[in-house]
């Protein structure tokens, strides 16, 4: 390798260093969790995610951020993030995935973020929803966005071995859901119902031994493209087809190129094996321990941590003490 491909190519593993990034934005989130206020909670973690990323060695560009620039004051598309020495990489953030969730003290909510190479990361252009459907490397080769639901349930009970009963579909609550919902249950299979937060539920739908065996259904096209890193570390698949809200949307996405027919796998939301995902919990959930208080002054997080090059996978539970970070942040909150 070239002195040139050794600073091009993130060989280090960034995951490490992005975790910090994580526990920022989950720690000043947490004293905001069950306040109702889900804009100032959002703000909290876009805050601290943001005070953290620009300590980490990259030149970052936000391919999947919080909007456009005049929406999003921070963290917004086109960002450039970090201190500006290589690697070259897109970013894709999610401060607060759950910020309803967090706002009224449920569970599942998450401070995320996933790094790949420049260039390698899927635009979603003027599409926010995708149809997804995601599953462990088990039955991978099993997902069909176009075959029957019903059916796609039973292969899945065959392969694992399993009644069909047995197999757990993870969806989000949402009305344009109730015709796929009514297919699974009359399979046999049982549904998973959540009120928001498909990045948790497609990590929970690729853990080994996890209580659910699939996620299904329309959601935003950010988190699948950050979903699409974190299973390309974890291992299984993850397909995804656009779906334009409206008319005009759909004339938008045509006009710019974009073929609405195509089913989007992993290799085509995050190209190559350079891809770092990092994810903490803000509330406790199936995939992920929130931010607790055990002792005044104290608090403990843990993340879920990977890298795609070796599928290497890290559970890290950290304990912090408040008011040392408090001091090396200049007295901001946390």
């Amino acid at each position: 390798m070239s002195a040139e491909q050794g600073h091009n190519h993130p060989d280090r593993n960034l995951a490490l260093e992005l975790v910090r990034v994580t526990e920022a934005a989950a720690l000043a989130t947490a004293p905001l969790v069950g306040r109702g206020d889900k804009e100032a909670a959002d703000q909290a973690a876009v805050d601290g995610m943001r005070y953290m990323l620009h300590s980490v060695q990259m030149d970052g560009v936000v391919v999947i951020g919080e909007g456009e620039k005049d929406e999003a004051p921070m963290l917004y598309n086109g960002e450039h993030i970090g201190d500006g020495s290589p690697p070259q990489v897109d970013i894709a953030v999610d401060p607060l995935e759950g910020t309803t969730l967090a706002a009224h003290g449920m569970p599942s909510a998450l401070a995320v973020i996933a790094l790949s190479e420049r260039g390698t990361m899927f635009d979603p252009g003027p599409c926010v929803y995708m149809e997804k459907m995601a599953g462990s490397a088990e039955i991978a080769d099993l997902l069909d966005l176009d075959r029957p639901l019903g059916e796609t349930v039973k292969l899945i009970a065959d392969r694992k071995g399993h009644a069909v009963g047995d197999v757990m579909v993870v969806v989000l609550d949402r009305p344009r859901h109730e015709q796929g919902i009514a297919e699974i249950r009359a399979a046999g299979a049982r549904v998973r119902l959540i009120a928001h937060g498909d990045v948790s539920a497609a990590l929970l739908a690729v853990t080994h031994r996890s209580p659910v065996d699939l996620l299904w259904g329309i959601g935003g096209t950010p988190e699948g493209v950050i979903s699409a890193c974190a299973v390309k570390c974890i291992g299984g698949q993850l397909l995804g087809r656009l779906w334009p809200r409206d008319e005009d949307e759909r004339t938008a996405a045509v006009n710019a190129g974009y073929d609405l027919q195509k089913v989007l796998d992993c290799e085509d939301l995050v190209k190559g094996e350079n891809v770092f995902f990092s994810a903490t919990g803000v509330t406790d959930g199936d995939v992920l321990q929130g931010v607790r208080y055990p002792r005044a002054g104290g608090a403990t997080t843990e993340s879920l941590v990977m890298r795609g090059r070796s599928n290497t996978v890290r559970r890290i539970h950290a304990e912090h003490d408040r008011e040392k970070l408090r001091a090396l942040r200049g007295g901001r909150a946390i």
